[in-house]
């Protein structure tokens, strides 16, 4: 083991998720994967490991992190998306000088685009190098097997630094235990610059809901619906002009019952 391996710094960024059932703010199984991934480099090059989250030092799920084997999680003050600021900017000043950057493919919040591994590798000049399966290093480069669609593997060698997003079937099994709970530390970092920010606020409306197009399902043979599709010839339907508002409203409801589009 040469010394340039011992000297490699790897940092790990860690997110927030949530379960699927309860909503409880819980640990990210993508960045589980990348921590795991991290420790092996540890055992077997030497390398320094450094775990980091950009958001609030208090949230309970950072405490998995250090079940799941971080011995010390580093807190950048930076608050959500959802108040403006952008974390890419204080996490590319603190992880200047890194080897090694390893990520999750996304997040899994709500408001999560997985595009942070793509902004944090431009903004600090690094190459990137998505959906891997198992990262190895050699002597100021990595290796890396990526995952393809169909089943199909590719393995590349990147020269360090680099960020590389692990993708969610990666090659390993994160051991979860109380246990490390206890030798753990979560330390607050020094606050965020926000001097060369200039990015706009968010703002958060609930979605407005569209109307239903009440449309009967027609049963034609597929030469009907040829034809339908090579000739403009009516397709059916009334237009109801003269009557009264109730005599217009019995024509509807006729319609929505002769096609079953409501039951009463």
């Amino acid at each position: 083991m040469n010394a340039a391996m011992n000297d490699a710094r790897i940092a790990v960024l860690v997110s927030v998720g949530r379960h699927r059932v309860s909503a409880a703010p819980c640990y990210s199984r993508n960045d589980a994967a990348a921590l795991e991934i991290a420790r092996g480099l540890e055992q077997t090059k030497g390398c320094s490991v450094e775990v980091l989250h950009a958001g609030d030092a208090s949230n309970p799920a950072l405490t998995d992190y250090l079940a799941l084997g971080a011995r010390r999680i580093e807190v950048i003050d930076c608050a959500s998306e959802l108040a403006g600021d952008d974390p890419i900017p204080a996490l590319a000043e603190r992880l200047r000088g890194v080897s090694l950057v390893l990520t999750g493919t996304r997040a899994e919040g709500a408001y999560d685009t997985g595009m942070l591994p793509y902004q944090l590798a431009a903004q600090l000049g690094y190459t990137f190098v998505g959906s891997a399966l198992d990262v190895t290093l050699g002597d100021g480069f990595a290796t890396v097997t990526q995952f393809m669609p169909k089943g199909v593997r590719r393995r590349v060698a990147v020269a360090l630094p680099c960020v590389v997003a692990i993708h969610p079937q990666a090659n390993v099994k994160p051991r979860y235990a109380y246990a490390r709970v206890p030798d753990g530390a979560i330390v607050q970092g020094p606050p965020a610059s926000r001097k060369d920010l200039d990015v706009p606020c968010w703002s958060v409306a609930p979605t407005e809901r569209k109307p239903r197009k009440l449309v009967a399902s027609e049963k034609r043979s597929g030469h009907a619906r040829m034809l339908m599709a090579t000739t403009t010839e009516s397709r059916g339907g009334n237009v109801v002009i003269e009557g009264s508002s109730v005599e217009k409203a019995q024509v509807i409801l006729g319609y929505l019952r002769e096609h079953r589009l409501i039951d009463y």
